[in-house]
């Protein structure tokens, strides 16, 4: 840098940091204690020509100051169906409105930059309102969706958009591209965004075609491609894979240990292919406990830069669907040589533990090994042992029986100990989703979870905790997996929710500890009311995530924690396994730390994209599934629960798990009012109210697979119960007609759903959820799977 640079440099730091205050070149000099004489004429000089390049200006009184330009806010913009939106631009500061004559036609998830028209209120949670200036990023340059042939001017033809987000809209294909046949599933590159003079028209060219839209299958691909998953394997991914060996060869047994006599077993859903992780335990002669697990040591396969490690990372995760995988490996190594099969020789990474009476971790070891399972047991044949002391399955397993003994009891000791530090476990049912060998869903199950089940869960929680605070402690750069204390605001106004509800939290609201929400969860345990706490607590939280850096998991109540256990499926672990290995060979020097520190960062923010992008295309695939499903049950009447309550309507859960909306133009017996302070429905003539967790029975009247929406209506709504709470009555007075009917009726419905689920409005396993009105309205109402961040090892396993 020249000395002119350097002086250039110096002025203008000094003139932003001081930007409320003007400078004569004199004070200037003495401020940057260059006041003599031979320095004056250079400060003078580099002033003019900040002058000429409109970085600095001169006041009338002669002094200079610096050009502070505003910086561009930019944020994600969030549409509502009725034309305006939100910009996300800050996690600390309310979201911005936009009105409709504002947007400049962005669509949902663009990234958009914006200006304020209309600051916050002062001592409000009500937001800024802005202005779209710009769009910066296109969230959608590909759309999906069945291809209808017709001749529209130059277009072939038209494209029907299923996507929520995208439902005021349409897609008309020009001929750039292939030409489907009529009903067939197609994806499409957009062209054109809509604008002012075709405010709701894309176009653009066909660039695939998917199949059949009656085709089994492919409605559940349609969903990957809509979420832009990648599910096929480049060729030269897939050549790799087939040139690796089925077997462990003699040489790369080298340096590792063998533990192939210990009595390992994997333990499972039946439905299991890619078996990641074994475990074995033993009581130790001076009373604590031997904890072994043992993970497929998938790194020593996939090799840093290779093809299969970039197809790896970019996918970031295996997706679970409902009759399929969409696995990160091939299956030559996700079933094959890194699934621990029984019987089978397999290269593992281990992390030993000596547990004590009270569940703490006194000693451990990590470390490269060569293992062997000795049963591919099954969570179901474990909790015969366990749970139901099944004289076969015993009999079938007496050697494994006094181990799997021994795991109940480190289990018990280690779940106690997460308890005494607070840990918060929520009881969210989950659904399997059965279908017949053409994809159509034919039942809904509930998944049982049980002490196998928690048991693995324990296992796996024990080793991401040792091996992150392992390394944590040896100040060096790793991956970890964080969940940030929830925000002071959201806490506050969880806890006036629960003080309307008569629920008392104890603790320091400015100093939240896990005991403190788990405490809440005990007060409610087996009460109407729990379902309807859970939910409320899940959205004041934060969303758990990928961090180089180690900020402790709030929900596990856990110091240190990171993923481990799980490299067949997902890519932190592998780069855990690696980072585990390059500080064992290369030290733990500058000079190795500096490999992985500018790295893990980005590896940190695309596999927690890559996370939550399989979360959504899980839940989308479900949703339709479940709508599939309830298609055929038109008319039933169910037993249900009130999972959320909006001013537009009742959403409510099935026993099942089917998710569906009560709309309130058919709740008829009343005029319902909306009570925010209270998260209820209340008549105005005959007082009865509907809030979250209240049992209700209804009636399925409609279903629409391709929006994923069930629709029900009341039955006996006069079983409800009465209240004395009274909502002003100009409350909302933007409804019109009996029942609280919106004018437009149908369109309104489908508007006030999309604004419900499928905004940002974040979903709620620990992400952010406000609790005023505003983003409630817009917040993800649904709650299953929230377990999924509180880091249960096998969640969503098949």
């Amino acid at each position: 840098m020249t000395t002119k640079t350097k002086l250039k440099d110096q002025i203008l730091d000094y003139l932003k940091d001081n930007a409320n205050v003007s400078f004569s070149a004199e004070k200037l000099g003495r401020a940057l204690k260059m006041d003599d004489a031979e320095a004056f004429t250079p400060i003078i000089q580099t002033l003019a020509e900040l002058e000429r390049e409109k970085q600095v200006e001169v006041t009338d009184q002669g002094e200079f100051k610096a050009i502070i330009k505003p910086q561009a806010i930019v944020g994600t913009f969030h549409a509502n169906g009725k034309g305006f939106g939100f910009v996300d631009y800050d996690p600390d500061l309310p979201d911005m409105y936009i009105n409709p004559d504002h947007t400049m036609h962005a669509l949902n998830g663009d990234q958009v930059e914006v200006k304020i028209l209309r600051p916050a209120k002062s001592g409000s949670d009500q937001g800024p309102e802005g202005q779209v200036v710009k769009i910066v990023e296109h969230n959608y340059d590909q759309i999906v969706g069945e291809f209808k042939q017709e001749t529209v001017g130059k277009y072939v033809g038209e494209i029907l958009l299923k996507d929520k987000k995208l439902s005021n809209y349409r897609f008309f294909v020009n001929d750039q591209g292939l030409k489907p046949m009529d009903g067939q599933v197609a994806t499409a590159t957009v062209a054109t965004y809509p604008d002012d003079e075709t405010p709701e028209i894309m176009t653009g060219a066909v660039n695939e075609v998917i199949g059949d839209k009656d085709e089994p299958g492919i409605d559940i691909l349609s969903v990957i491609y809509a979420h832009d998953v990648p599910h096929e394997f480049p060729k030269e991914v897939m050549d790799e894979a087939n040139k690796i060996p089925l077997k462990v060869l003699p040489e790369e047994k080298k340096g590792r240990e063998d533990i192939t006599n210990q009595p390992l077993v994997t333990i499972d859903a039946i439905e299991s292919k890619d078996l990641d992780d074994a475990v074995v335990a033993w009581k130790m002669d001076n009373g604590h406990y031997h904890l072994g697990v043992h993970i497929a040591d998938v790194s020593h396969y996939v090799k840093p830069g290779s093809a299969l490690d970039k197809e790896a990372f970019k996918r970031g995760t295996s997706v679970y669907l409902t009759d399929r995988v969409v696995p990160m490996l091939p299956k030559r190594l996700s079933n094959g040589i890194c699934s621990l099969n029984p019987g089978e020789e397999r290269l593992s990474m281990s992390c030993e533990m000596e547990i004590d009476e009270q569940g703490r971790i006194v000693k451990h070891r990590i470390f490269p090994s060569v293992m062997r399972s000795h049963a591919r047991m099954t969570y179901k044949a474990v909790n015969r042992i366990l749970e139901s002391h099944d004289a076969k399955t015993m009999a079938q397993y007496k050697e494994l029986v006094p181990m799997f003994e021994t795991m109940r009891d480190i289990h018990k000791i280690l779940l106690n100990a997460r308890k005494r530090r607070g840990a918060i476990d929520f009881e969210a049912p989950e659904a399997k989703i059965v279908v017949d060998d053409k994809g159509h869903p034919t039942d809904i199950q509930l998944r049982e979870r049980g002490l196998a089940e928690r048991m693995i869960e324990s296992f796996m929680l024990a080793a991401n905790e040792t091996v992150a605070e392992h390394y944590y402690k040896e100040h060096v750069p790793f991956l970890y997996r964080i969940h940030e204390q929830p925000d002071n605001e959201k806490v506050k106004s969880f806890f006036e929710f629960l003080s309307v509800f008569g629920i008392n939290a104890h603790g320091d609201v400015n100093n939240i500890k896990p005991k403190m929400l788990q405490n809440v969860l005990k007060q409610v345990a087996g009460k109407p009311e729990e379902q309807m706490v859970q939910v409320m607590m899940l959205r004041s939280m934060q969303q758990a995530k990928y961090d180089d850096e180690e900020v402790g998991h709030f929900g596990l109540g856990a110091n240190y924690y990171t993923h481990f256990t799980s490299p067949i499926r997902r890519y932190p672990d592998d780069t855990v396994h690696r980072l585990i290995k390059w500080y064992e060979k290369h030290g733990k020097d500058e000079k190795a730390k500096a490999a992985w520190r500018d790295r893990l960062p980005e590896i940190a923010e695309h596999t927690s994209f890559t996370e939550r992008r399989g979360i959504d295309t899980e839940r989308d695939v479900d949703s339709m599934k479940k709508a599939e499903y309830m298609e055929d049950h038109v008319g039933e009447t169910f037993d249900a629960v009130v999972s959320s309550v909006m001013k537009f309507g009742l959403f409510v859960e099935l026993e099942n798990t089917v998710e569906g909306l009560i709309h309130i133009s058919v709740m008829n017996d009343d005029y319902y009012e909306y009570s925010e302070k209270h998260m209820a429905l209340i008549g105005r003539s005959h007082h009865r109210i509907f809030q979250i967790g209240q049992p209700i029975k209804v009636k399925l009247v409609r279903v629409d697979k391709d929006l994923r929406e069930v629709d029900f209506e009341l039955v006996n709504p006069k079983e409800a119960p009465t209240t004395k709470i009274r909502v002003p009555h100009n409350d909302d007075r933007r409804r019109g007609g009996r029942g609280g009917r919106h004018n437009n009726h149908r369109h309104g419905h489908n508007k006030e759903r999309f604004r419900n689920t499928q905004g940002k409005w974040k979903h709620n396993d620990h992400e952010n959820g406000h609790l005023n009105n505003r983003q409630i309205n817009r917040g993800q109402t649904r709650h299953h799977n929230n377990s999924r961040d509180f880091e249960g090892h096998h969640q969503r396993r098949h």
